[in-house]
C-alpha cells in the first residue's frame, strides 16, 4: 500500500506551523524505527494529539480516526491523508483489516487506544483492544507514547515522550492491560498537568 500523496505534501507545512504555535518538546523519537512496521499508541487528550505525533517523525503515519470525521468535504481530504475510518459504535473489522494491510506493507499506524478524548478523572481510560490485536496479527512492535502539558499558543509545556517498543503475545486482554499500565505508570510519574 502506498502512502497518501496529500499527507506527504501537507506534513512539512503542518509540522512547521504546529511547532511554531505550540513549541512541543519531543523525547525519545529515536525509539520510532526508521523503517518497517510499527504501531504508535498512547493517551488521548486533545484534537491536536495527532499533530504532535505527526511532528515527531518523518515517517507517514496512518491514523485510525472516528468515522464522523469522514463526512462531506473534510471526509474526502481525510481519506487522501491516509486516515482509516473507524465506526466506534460497532465492531469494525474493515478498519482493523485496513490497518493490518498498512502494517503488512511496512507502514506506521497511529492509534489512541482509549478511543476518544479522556474527559474523566482517570489518568487513562480503559483501552480498546485494536492496537494489541494489530500488533499480534502482524508481529509489529508497539511504541507507547505519553502526551503531557497543555496546548497553549506560543508557550512551552507541551510534551510527547516515546517509550521502549514492546511486542505482544497471544494473551491479548492481558497485553492490552500491560500497554495501558505502561502508559498510565509513565503519566503518573510526571508532575505536570496531564
Amino acid at each position: 500500500m502506498k502512502n497518501a500523496k496529500l499527507y506527504i505534501i501537507v506534513r512539512p507545512i503542518v509540522k512547521f506551523i504546529f511547532k511554531l504555535l505550540y513549541r512541543p518538546k519531543l523525547i525519545g523519537t529515536d525509539k520510532i524505527p526508521k523503517d518497517g512496521r510499527v504501531i504508535l499508541a498512547g493517551n488521548h487528550k486533545h484534537n491536536f494529539d495527532s499533530l504532535i505525533l505527526l511532528s515527531s517523525t518523518k515517517r507517514p503515519i496512518h491514523f485510525l480516526a472516528k468515522v464522523e470525521l469522514f463526512k462531506g468535504l473534510k471526509g474526502i481530504i481525510f481519506k487522501h491523508l491516509g486516515l482509516i475510518p473507524v465506526d466506534r459504535s460497532v465492531k469494525n473489522p474493515e478498519a482493523l483489516n485496513k490497518a493490518i494491510a498498512y502494517l503488512s506493507s511496512e507502514k506506521v499506524i497511529g492509534i489512541f487506544p482509549e478511543g476518544t478524548f479522556n474527559r474523566t478523572n482517570d489518568i487513562v481510560m480503559p483501552f480498546k483492544i485494536g492496537a494489541v490485536k494489530m500488533a499480534y496479527e502482524t508481529k509489529a512492535p508497539i511504541v507507547p507514547f505519553v502526551i503531557t502539558g497543555e496546548y497553549r499558543l506560543f508557550k512551552k509545556g507541551l510534551q510527547i515522550e516515546f517509550l521502549d517498543p514492546i511486542y505482544v503475545n497471544d494473551y491479548l486482554e492481558k497485553e492490552n492491560e500491560r500497554l495501558r499500565n505502561i502508559i498510565k505508570n509513565k503519566l503518573e510519574g510526571y508532575n505536570v498537568n496531564l
